[in-house]
């Protein structure tokens, strides 16, 4: 029989062998990724920007890299839902999640959520900026952003807005006018923005704040009427429409912006490919075109400026929601 002494260092070099097989293996499997069908949840409702700039992202990929990349909408709990279920796939890259700065937001409004984003998933790309409106509805009394100020001021709780659901940016944008503009209004949440715009459009609700590609037709065909943008200048889009900070708001700003992350634990390499083909999406210059001309700013970062990016959001919606006394409801 052999002796411990001798089959022991022949064990050791065996089971070197193999790991620097398994290692040398892992950049081959990403240089074939993807070899199958990749799903990219968006945890929100259809009809919204993420949905349809997922989509866009969706059809991109598979045409570059020959693979299905399927949008599978999985709405619910602020983001909760379809967010933990990225959070428990296998970190192999053929479950991807679509996320927003309702992501970043939900760290301080939902600390006791089952995941946390940067512990739980790795930074991929971010995809765009959306500078948002706020609209009224087109028989509200009041038609400038001043007006609505003095209106609220007035009567406190006595006007309201909507939301696509609690800690969503357009909710945020909510609280965070509310906080600089010493107002009281109602928050009225929905499940999803379909139903919220709906509503809107229809004229049951009085208030809402959106992204601008998708009211702005809404607001020249005169379904609602804009009263401000969020962005730092007016919006390409929308140029007759003041910015919040131009009409009596100094300081504010608010946007929804996008972007790809992997369960955490997700190869580097399929990481990398994935920030490279997203990458090159967002720098066509047609892309680009397009989307400045519905009032989308493209983004295209590295992963570690992503991820330094998403860290630093997470920081500045932790003050606002302090400073706002958001809720999850």
């Amino acid at each position: 029989m052999m002796q411990p002494q001798a089959w022991l260092p022949r064990w050791c070099a065996l089971a070197a062998a193999v790991t620097v097989l398994a290692l040398g293996a892992a950049p081959a499997r990403a240089q074939d990724y993807p070899s199958r069908p990749v799903r990219i949840i968006v945890p929100f409702a259809p009809g919204g920007s993420a949905d349809v700039f997922g989509r866009f992202l969706a059809q991109r990929l598979q045409e570059t890299l020959g693979q299905s990349f399927v949008i599978d909408n999985r709405p619910g709990a602020g983001s909760v839902i379809g967010t933990d279920a990225v959070a428990k796939a296998a970190p192999d890259g053929y479950t991807l999640l679509l996320m927003s700065n309702t992501h970043t937001v939900n760290e301080s409004l939902i600390p006791n959520k089952p995941f946390q984003l940067m512990r739980d998933f790795a930074p991929i790309a971010p995809i765009n900026y959306s500078d948002l409106v706020l609209v009224a509805k087109a028989g509200l009394a009041q038609n400038t952003l001043p007006e609505l100020i003095r209106a609220a001021k007035a009567k406190p709780g006595g006007m309201s807005y909507a939301s696509s659901g609690p800690g969503t940016p357009y909710h945020m944008a909510g609280e965070l006018f509310k906080a600089m503009a010493g107002v009281a209004i109602v928050h009225i949440p929905y499940r999803g923005s379909a139903g919220s715009r709906t509503d809107g459009l229809g004229g049951q609700i009085e208030l809402m704040f959106d992204a601008i590609p998708t009211m702005s037709e809404h607001i020249k065909s005169g379904k609602v009427k804009a009263l401000a943008t969020t962005g730092k200048a007016r919006s390409a889009v929308l140029p007759n429409v003041p910015t919040a900070d131009e009409a009596g708001v100094p300081g504010y700003e608010a946007t929804l912006w996008l972007g790809l992350v992997a369960p955490k634990g997700t190869p580097a390499a399929v990481i990398n490919k994935l920030n490279a083909e997203v990458g090159k999406i967002t720098s066509n210059p047609e892309v680009r075109r397009a989307w400045t001309a519905q009032g989308t700013t493209a983004m295209t970062m590295g992963v570690d400026e992503f991820t330094k990016y998403m860290n630093d959001d997470i920081a500045k919606w932790a003050r606002i929601v302090k400073f706002s006394g958001a809720k999850a409801e």
